[in-house]
C-alpha cells in the first residue's frame, strides 16, 4: 500500500484513506467496515442513563462507571477525531445435533471473540499506521466504556433492532464489533433506515420477557445475564425461563427475519471443537473438568469456569 501523508492530522482528502482502510479490512477478513465522527452522543448519553436509573443493568455495577467516557469517545482516547467500525460474522454452518440438549449460545462455538477480533483489529491498525497514514489509534473489542453498537449503526453498518442487537441489512445480527479510535479526521458514512418496522416477533420470544420495551433490555431477566454474568441462585419463579440455554441465548436473534439472510462464516477460529455439536443431553450432564478444558479452553464459556457451567446444568436440571 501507497502511504497517503497525514502531515499535521488534516488530510486533504479524507475519502483517500477512508477507501483504503475499508479495503485493508475486507483483506483481513471483516465483513464490513464504515466510519464516523468522534464526538459526544448526547442522545445515547440520556438513553442510558435512563436505563441505568431503571435498574436494568441488574448487578453489573461496572455499567455506572466511567458513563460520560461511553458517550464521548474523545474522553476515552484523547485526540480521537473518527471511529472506525467493523463487523465480523460468526453465523455457523451448523448447531447441535440434539434438541434435548443444553444450548449454547453461537457466539461461544469457536475461539474467544475478544481474542479473534482483536487480533485482526491490531493487523489492521498497523496496516493503517503503516501503509495509509501516520495515526495514532486504540483498539476496542467490547471490553472498555464504549457504545460500540452505537458507533456500528453511526457508521452505516445497521440499525439497533427491538432486540437490541445491530442488525446489518446485509448479513443479520450475528456478527462481533470490533471498533478503533485514530486521531486523524476520515471521511464518514451514513446511517442506514431502521428496518425493524412493526415486528416484535423478538420482543414476544423471549420466554424470560426481557425485552420491557422495543430496544429495551431488563438485564435482570435475561437469560444470557444469569447464564454468564450473575452467580447467584436462580429464583424459582424465574428457573423455568431458562429455556434449556446452559450458557447465552439467541432466541431474540433465531427468530428475527433478517437472520433469514445469515450465511456460515468463513473464520476457522469460530468453528466448533470436534465433538461439541454432536454432545447429547446425556453427555452434557455427565461432563466432567476434563472434558469441558478440552472443549473450552479457547471459548468465551472458560470465563464462567467449570463449577460455573455446572451450576447452569444444575439450573437447567431443578
Amino acid at each position: 500500500m501507497k502511504a497517503i501523508g497525514a502531515g499535521n492530522k488534516d488530510l486533504e482528502n479524507p475519502a483517500l484513506p477512508a477507501a483504503a482502510i475499508k479495503e485493508e479490512a475486507r483483506r483481513l477478513g471483516f465483513d464490513s467496515c464504515g466510519i464516523s465522527r468522534a464526538e459526544a452522543l448526547p442522545e445515547d448519553a440520556a438513553r442510558l442513563q435512563k436505563w441505568l436509573d431503571h435498574g436494568y443493568h441488574a448487578s453489573m455495577a461496572y455499567m455506572e462507571r466511567n458513563t460520560r467516557k461511553r458517550v464521548d469517545p474523545t474522553r476515552l482516547f484523547e485526540g480521537a477525531r473518527s471511529v472506525i467500525s467493523v463487523l465480523l460474522n460468526y453465523y455457523p454452518p451448523g448447531t447441535q445435533a440434539d434438541p434435548e440438549a443444553p444450548v449454547l449460545a453461537k457466539y461461544a462455538y469457536g475461539k474467544d471473540y475478544h481474542v479473534v477480533v482483536r487480533e485482526k483489529l491490531n493487523r489492521l491498525l498497523r496496516s493503517i499506521t503503516s501503509g495509509i497514514a501516520p495515526v495514532r489509534g486504540r483498539v476496542f473489542v467490547d471490553t472498555a466504556p464504549l457504545l460500540e453498537k452505537a458507533w456500528a449503526a453511526r457508521a452505516g453498518l445497521g440499525w439497533i433492532g427491538k432486540n437490541t442487537c445491530l442488525i446489518s441489512p446485509e448479513r443479520g445480527s450475528f456478527c462481533f464489533i470490533g471498533t478503533i479510535l485514530v486521531d486523524i479526521p476520515l471521511q464518514c458514512d451514513s446511517p442506514v433506515d431502521d428496518l425493524c418496522g412493526d415486528c416484535t416477533l423478538c420482543i414476544d420470544a423471549c420466554p424470560a420477557k426481557a425485552l420491557v420495551a422495543p430496544r429495551t433490555l431488563d438485564a435482570g431477566r435475561c437469560i444470557s445475564y444469569w447464564t454468564v454474568e450473575n452467580k447467584t441462585a436462580v429464583g424459582e419463579a424465574f428457573g423455568d425461563r431458562l429455556a434449556n440455554r446452559v450458557f447465552g441465548c439467541d432466541i431474540c436473534q433465531d427468530v428475527c427475519p433478517w437472520n433469514r439472510r445469515a450465511v456460515p462464516h468463513c473464520e476457522k477460529d469460530f468453528d466448533a471443537p470436534a465433538g461439541l455439536l454432536k454432545m447429547t443431553r446425556e453427555d452434557w450432564f455427565n461432563l466432567n473438568e476434563e472434558q469441558y478444558w478440552r472443549l473450552f479452553q479457547h471459548s468465551a464459556v472458560k470465563r464462567i469456569g467449570f463449577e460455573g457451567l455446572k451450576r447452569n446444568l444444575d439450573r437447567i436440571a431443578e
